[in-house]
């Protein structure tokens, strides 16, 4: 019997990951609103794949839930997670694994005190976007590391990471992804700040309008990775090495339009919450000067406030 997979979350990895798994494991797609059933794919060569998908509106699983899952994947954005999570909780076991593929580091804590069962935490590079109710496109192959907070559930962890593997994204189980989920956070609060309220695609950022600033967020991210005890990346040191990653990734990422960006454009919130707050609250608690950040956080306010 194929096992079972419930992704709670029908946006762009939510629905990559239904695709990716839908040949190997039975799938439940839950969202607020119905999709149409069949689905599309765009391959990163080019190639258009329709398939049926089984999506549920969460309405519909509270009254005649299916199987219940080995995994179920928490997709939304990080500060719809636990509200989304508390809506479905009635329609499995407690014991259930979750695996959270939030941004930042605000859900995932939370989420791994709050739950009984096991919680593993998903980083990826994988790129998707979608194309309306009825399509998604896998914009660039990428990898998948998993792993929980506290290390305790390394074989679930490779169990999981096989499988995606075999679906056709690369994985792999990891016993750090508390310093692989701050890492990618640092990264992530060094770039979509700055295009959002620019307005303008990563590789912009290397330009002199915007290059300043994005080393002045780096200046204060370093010294809170220190305090946190984060190890600077690539066996890197110190300030350096955070340096040499962030403009790494704007290199590599320089047609992309950030989702937080793609948030303002749609007027819709954005996941300040989640990389600029766990930065700030961190750099609190340490006594370390975060006014670029702060900044960042209070103009990003002003934007969703005028939505």
């Amino acid at each position: 019997m194929m096992p079972t997979h419930w992704i709670l979350g029908p946006g762009a990895i939510g629905r990559l990951l239904a695709h990716s798994l839908s040949p190997i494991s039975a799938i439940t797609l839950l969202g607020r609103r119905a999709l149409p059933a069949r689905q599309m794919l765009t391959t990163p060569e080019g190639k258009q794949r329709v398939v049926p998908l089984n999506s549920l509106t969460t309405a519909q699983l509270a009254s005649t839930p299916p199987e219940p899952p080995a995994f179920l994947h928490v997709t939304t954005k990080a500060m719809m997670a636990e509200s989304a999570l508390a809506g479905i909780t009635g329609c499995m076991p407690l014991s259930t694994p979750l695996v959270l593929w939030q941004n930042g580091f605000l859900a995932q804590p939370r989420i791994t005190q709050a739950w009984p069962g096991p919680v593993l935490c998903a980083t990826t590079t994988e790129g998707a976007y979608l194309t309306g109710d009825d399509g998604v496109v896998h914009a660039g192959r990428g990898h998948t590391f998993i792993g929980d907070l506290y290390n305790q559930h390394g074989e679930l962890a490779e169990e999981l990471a096989q499988t995606l593997t075999l679906a056709g994204l690369t994985a792999t189980a990891v016993g750090d992804i508390r310093q692989r989920l701050w890492q990618k956070l640092a990264v992530n609060a060094a770039i979509n700040p700055l295009v959002a309220l620019a307005g303008v695609r990563n590789g912009e950022l290397r330009g002199e309008a915007h290059a300043g600033r994005v080393v002045a967020v780096v200046k204060e991210v370093a010294a809170i990775m220190m305090a946190e005890g984060i190890l600077p990346p690539n066996n890197g040191q110190g300030e350096e090495a955070w340096f040499t990653l962030v403009w790494q990734v704007v290199e590599s990422t320089a047609n992309n339009k950030a989702s937080m960006l793609q948030d303002v454009e749609a007027k819709r919130p954005t996941e300040r919450g989640a990389i600029l707050g766990p930065l700030i609250e961190s750099a609190e608690r340490h006594g370390l000067g975060f006014e670029v950040l702060q900044g960042l956080d209070d103009d990003l306010a002003e934007v969703e406030a005028s939505f």
